[in-house]
């Protein structure tokens, strides 16, 4: 019969495995997480990586959702108030044209609708955390000024164009603002800055060209509508940004319960596992202890 002379190295490898099994599992009882390191589980560190990954993805979109939200909000709110400040001047207009009011009252409604143009400039340049939100791209430039020089006097735009965009997890997109220009100045008869200023001409002095400020109020009343229609791009824009929001909510649930079924340890398991290392421990630690006394020589174990 032969015997392995290297039985007692090859049994104190089996042990040091045995131990290195033990301690890998009483981390994975004490620290409750199963995958301690890429060499436990590589494929499982390799899915947590990407789990990760899309967590910080949706962490960050959350963030800039909660500030753009607040900044679509605040620009509702002032289209809203714009949209109260042209009704009133639509209605001061109409009574001043209908051939019943004195001079003086219609120098006071020419006044009260140059209030009602400061006021509208003044949401038109509104800021939120520092930056004009109907700029365009020019944010640290208040979008609009007027200009007295002239009669009637001149609003000017100081912004541009651009359309900024808050790109989804998913790859869509949603628009953040629309350009002071597309809503205050547009084409044809959606100029709200150029009626305001027409009527605030028509009845300074007084003297009413019935015929000029009927048309005038006509041109604020279709600028008042255009208002409108662009200020739906921003309900649109904070409809979709809270759907974007609810469903990236679900979805980080959703990670976070994969993370943790991947990556927990099984409590119950582990122990039993755990329970099974330290008897094989022992009993090999027995085992090697026999063989190696003098008295449990592993040759006279051996059959006559």
């Amino acid at each position: 019969m032969r015997v392995d002379p290297n039985y007692i190295t090859n049994l104190a490898g089996s042990l040091d495995q045995v131990q290195a099994n033990e301690q890998q599992l009483t981390q994975e009882l004490s620290s409750g997480v199963r995958v301690t390191s890429l060499g436990v589980d590589p494929l499982a560190s390799g899915e947590n990586v990407l789990l990760l990954n899309q967590m910080d993805q949706d962490t960050a979109f959350t963030s800039n959702a909660s500030l753009v939200t607040g900044q679509l909000q605040v620009a509702d709110s002032a289209l809203g108030s714009v949209v109260t400040e042209l009704t009133q001047a639509i209605s001061l207009a109409t009574s001043a044209t209908n051939g019943t009011m004195s001079t003086s009252d219609v120098q006071s409604v020419g006044n009260q609708i140059a209030g009602i143009l400061d006021e509208v400039q003044s949401l038109a340049n509104t800021s939120y955390q520092g930056q004009y939100i109907f700029a365009g791209g020019q944010t640290t430039t208040a979008p609009f000024t007027t200009s007295n020089a002239t009669t009637p006097a001149t609003t000017t735009y100081n912004g541009d164009s651009d359309i900024n965009y808050l790109e989804l997890p998913n790859g869509g997109k949603i628009q953040l603002n629309v350009p002071g220009n597309q809503i205050f100045q547009g084409s044809g008869s959606g100029n709200v800055f150029a009626a305001l200023n027409n009527l605030v001409a028509d009845f300074s002095s007084g003297s009413i060209n019935t015929q000029q400020a009927v048309s005038d109020t006509e041109a604020l009343n279709s600028a008042l509508n255009y208002v409108s229609e662009q200020r739906v791009t921003i309900d649109n824009s904070i409809t979709s940004l809270n759907t974007a929001s609810d469903a990236v909510t679900n979805e980080q649930t959703q990670l976070t319960t994969a993370q943790t079924n991947l990556m927990q340890a099984d409590v119950a398991s582990v122990s039993t596992q755990l329970s099974l290392a330290e008897t094989q421990q022992t009993a090999l630690e027995d085992v090697i202890a026999q063989l190696s006394s003098d008295q449990n020589d592993l040759f006279t174990k051996l059959p006559d």
